[in-house]
């Protein structure tokens, strides 16, 4: 019986000992860098987005966060590395969530973490959104028109896009899906490529991000027909969107971005990075460089970023299987 007692006491010193070491190290968070996994190379939307919001963050926690680009797999390295990291908060994720949603769906034997499972979502930082656009050679000014023209010509009309699982592909194949469309997709590896043989007129539409498609459309090489978001956006204000221009209810494709950390991170945690994430959105400096990279600001909040989450990777999961769309 005293040695019962014993044991239990020493249980509960040692618990004891535990919770309040816990406590203080989320006290104290963060007391040393943390670390912003970009998991796409230097350049894109991606690294942009990480390192303005790992340079903000430096300043609100006053502790270094240090930007690392661990590219490759499409984005499926860094993101795998973050989901085996310790989940204390010293470890972060600039999530290109779209990408990674679809990937759920195209790759599911190929990738080693789950989306949803390995990581809680700390939030949404912005979206970049898609714009559909044709050669000037085709004889459609608008999305009505666009439709018409190809259900006249069934098989005939083609569309570019920058790789199987690329969101340009798949907000394409889900316009294409829901109208009952014929159209003839052209795959290339990368937006360059396809852009180059868009513009001169070898394939004839595509869907593609506003940053990449935009100089093309102001200097009259493409023709913008509608944009993919919810509602108009202020880069192209005389752009309708894809539910104004054709009806389609509910039609609202981005590209998504977010911060996440590996799954068990305590909530404190979450919810100071989330706060202090929310703060930086609002400064205007923040909203023009996002901008300057064709990034438009969009905050939520942990809970709601999770249900975006669930909600990408449920709808493409449907696009990809009705679609029959598979990995390159």
């Amino acid at each position: 019986m005293k040695k019962s007692l014993f044991l239990a006491l020493c249980l509960s010193a040692l618990l004891g000992n535990t919770y309040a070491q816990s406590t203080a190290a989320i006290k104290n968070y963060p007391d040393k860098q943390v670390r912003m996994v970009i998991p796409f190379p230097p350049g894109g939307a991606t690294d942009v987005i990480g390192r303005i919001m790992a340079q903000e963050l430096s300043k609100s926690l006053n502790q270094q966060v240090v930007p690392d680009n661990r590219s490759g797999d499409s984005g499926n390295i860094g993101a795998d590395m973050v989901a085996k990291s310790p989940a204390d908060g010293y470890t972060l994720l600039l999530a290109a969530l779209t990408s990674h949603a679809i990937n759920t769906g195209l790759n599911k034997d190929g990738i080693k973490y789950n989306l949803e499972k390995d990581f809680t979502p700390v939030g949404v930082v912005g979206v970049v959104p898609l714009v559909f656009v044709v050669n000037p050679t085709v004889p459609v000014n608008n999305m009505k028109e666009f439709i018409a023209y190809a259900k006249a010509n069934p098989g005939k009309l083609t569309f570019a896009s920058s790789g199987a699982g690329a969101p340009q592909r798949l907000a394409m194949e889900m316009f294409r899906a829901q109208l009952g469309l014929d159209l003839l997709h052209v795959p290339y590896k990368g937006s360059g490529p396809a852009m180059t043989d868009l513009v001169g007129g070898q394939v004839l539409s595509m869907s593609e991000t506003v940053p990449a498609a935009l100089p093309f459309i102001q200097t009259g090489k493409l023709r913008a027909l509608a944009v993919t978001t919810a509602q108009r956006i202020s880069q192209l204000p005389d752009v309708p969107t894809v539910t104004e221009a054709t009806g389609m209810p509910n039609f609202d494709v981005v590209s998504m971005f977010g911060i996440l950390a590996p799954a068990g991170t305590p909530k404190p945690i979450i919810d100071k990075l989330n706060a202090d994430i929310k703060v930086i959105l609002q400064r205007p400096d923040v909203q023009e460089r996002m901008l300057g990279a064709g990034v438009y600001v969009n905050y939520l909040t942990p809970a709601d970023s999770a249900k975006r989450i669930h909600r990408e990777v449920t709808m493409w999961e449907k696009v990809i299987k009705d679609s029959n769309i598979k990995p390159d």
